[in-house]
């Protein structure tokens, strides 16, 4: 074991150097970032058994959701992301963009995961750590980029298996059009342990349907989309339904860059009160939410002199919506405009200096979001890397006038909430094959889910901006190439993340560890791995959600010309996953299998 180890970390990583990124708003090669940035490359999301994006987004460390659970099964309320433990809650603490267009949902701030079609996909980008000081206030704890293709290409998939769940991607590009759409139906399970369940439990199924229809030149595109989603949420009163159409377009010319984007959106849920014996429930709330959203940016980006390389740029954006029940109508709108600047300046060979600061302007509130950072390249491929800024999250319209209901557990909206602050320092070293970075991170003013009472029927909370927060760990990655037809990439991430009374933040595990084995040739194979610490469902730290250990196993071989037979394994040795605690728990999802047919690359 120990002469593997050696020869690990002997081993060359040819394709580190060479990998250039956009998460920073401008083409930077990976090395040349002071940032902590994880790139998933096609080869990689095409060897993950992941039916889903935001499942194989789970092997970048410090990568969660609201709670364990995926987009298959969870309530997309659930659905946003956070990363380096920065405090899981409906809305995300971090912006998904695909090819600059944000994808938050502009009323709830959540991710509808399966809008950009897996087939389109060329890589994905995780940008970790405070991004506001160039993208403003969703990026609080990071960015997540979905990079689209740009080949001349026909590609499919199709597949099916366990809980009656089949999926297919087409993508298809001839000349200036580009088609894609992607297709998901599952059965489902139910999410409740055997022997708590009632007669109300029947399985949580999903469906999704997303097209759309590009047309792209060599410095501009023009895209139509349209995104459909229906759910069961585990009992026949719960269900969610959503509808959302979008137009966007974007260009490149010279210095200059620019997207604009206009979306309207429709959303139904229900919510119900389950009885103890989980025998019965009434519907207790029907709820209507539709919102609109337009925006727009622009920035310019070019060498000044023989050493600075300046960034500057400009948002604006506006989202509406209203929410509605059965008693009440509350509408909401919100604006914000801002600008940004960036210097890279290059003082030496061996070090660079990044300095920005973006405004934004919101309601009644100003933020300012700077930045500082330093990459200084050390002899024998070492470098080590410091920075230091600023960033917020203002809260979306869900947070200040929608309550909801999950389980016996009543969330409650608050008009009176303001923005979180953040301010944090990263130390980072990293070589070829390696890469370390320690963060610590405090918040102000956080917005939390705060318990009010408790009852064995029901828990009330309130979205409350409470005191401070606190966010600090270590996060080690390693990627090597073993030979000429293996792979091997690990990562851990060390969060201590702890509310100014000293409870854990809810959702943040202590410990999360993932591990991942590629194989390419003719046959092509993947094995992923992920564990993840014991972690709390709660403000109070009184609902425990265990630790898990699961993998997943995927593989691929030709049966004919640029035809593949493959088959897919998640959660192979069925482990429990418990996601919440309603106080009732519920469960990720168990093993499945699926096989199916891959046509193109």
């Amino acid at each position: 074991m120990n002469l593997l180890l050696i020869f690990l970390l002997l081993a060359p990583q040819p394709a580190s150097e060479t990998i250039t990124v956009t998460a920073t708003r401008t083409e930077t090669r990976i090395s040349d970032t002071p940032s902590s940035v994880v790139v998933l490359s096609r080869q990689t999301l095409q060897t993950t058994a992941a039916a889903t994006t935001d499942d194989a987004l789970r092997q970048v460390p410090g990568f969660t959701l609201f709670r364990r659970s995926g987009s298959r099964t969870a309530n997309p309320t659930t659905q946003g992301v956070s990363l380096r433990g920065i405090g899981a809650s409906g809305a995300s603490r971090a912006l998904v963009i695909d090819d600059g267009i944000p994808l938050n949902d502009p009323f709830g701030g959540w991710i509808y995961w399966g809008r950009v079609p897996r087939s389109a996909i060329a890589r994905v980008e995780v940008l970790r750590g405070g991004a506001s000081d160039l993208y403003g206030s969703a990026a609080m704890s990071g960015v997540v980029q979905f990079i689209r293709r740009r080949d001349d290409a026909v590609s499919a998939e199709i597949s099916g298996g366990s809980q009656s769940t089949y999926a297919g991607s087409l993508f298809a590009a001839v000349k200036r059009l580009r088609l894609s759409v992607d297709y998901f139906d599952t059965a489902g399970y139910v999410l409740v342990r055997r022997p708590e369940r009632g007669a109300v439990d029947r399985p949580a199924d999903s469906t999704h349907l997303t097209a759309d229809l590009s047309y792209q030149a060599d410095r501009f595109f023009l895209r139509a989309s349209h995104y459909d989603e229906s759910r069961n949420n585990g009992t026949p009163m719960q269900t969610n339904e959503t509808t959302i159409r979008q137009l966007a377009a974007g260009g490149n010319s010279g210095s200059f860059a620019g997207r604009a984007w206009f979306s309207d959106q429709d959303y139904q849920q229900t919510f119900s009160a389950i009885a103890a014996d989980r025998n019965s429930e009434r519907l207790t709330v029907s709820q209507r939410v539709p919102s609109r959203s337009l925006g727009t940016n622009a920035q310019w980006a070019r060498p000044i002199a023989a050493r600075h390389a300046l960034l500057a740029g400009a948002e604006a954006r506006q989202v509406s919506g209203t929410s509605e029940d059965n008693e009440t109508r509350v509408f909401g709108r919100q604006r914000t405009v801002s600008a940004f600047v960036e210097d890279v300046f290059a003082a030496t060979s061996s070090l660079s200096v990044t300095a920005g600061v973006r405004f934004d302007g919101w309601r009644d509130f100003n933020a300012w979001s700077p930045r500082l950072a330093v990459l200084y390249r050390a002899p024998n491929d070492v470098a080590f890397t410091a920075s230091a800024y600023r960033a917020f999250r203002a809260p979306t319209l869900n947070e200040l006038h929608r309550a909801f209901r999950v389980g016996n557990i009543l969330t409650l909206a608050n008009e009176s909430l303001g923005p979180e602050r953040l301010g944090a320092i990263e130390l980072g070293v990293r070589n070829r094959n390696l890469r370390a970075t320690f963060f610590w991170m405090e918040m102000d003013d956080v917005i939390a889910n705060v318990t009010l009472s408790t009852t064995p029927a029901l828990i009330t909370r309130q979205r409350q901006n409470v005191a401070s927060s606190r966010s600090r760990g270590l996060e080690i990655e390693g990627d090597w190439r073993v030979a000429t037809n293996w792979r091997f990439s690990t990562g851990y991430l060390l969060t201590d993340a702890a509310v100014s009374n000293g409870k854990r933040v809810p959702q943040v595990p202590r410990n999360q560890l993932t591990a991942q084995v590629l194989y390419s040739s003719r046959f092509n194979a993947g094995v992923q791995a992920r564990w993840s610490g014991l972690s709390f469902d709660d403000d109070l730290n009184q609902l425990l959600l265990r630790s898990y250990f699961v993998v997943d196993l995927f593989a691929s071989h030709p049966i004919a010309e640029r035809l593949d037979l493959t088959v897919a394994g998640e959660n192979l040795f069925n482990r429990d996953v418990e996601v919440s605690a309603t106080p009732v728990v519920t469960l990720g999802a168990p093993r499945s299998i699926r096989v199916g047919l891959r046509y193109g690359r």
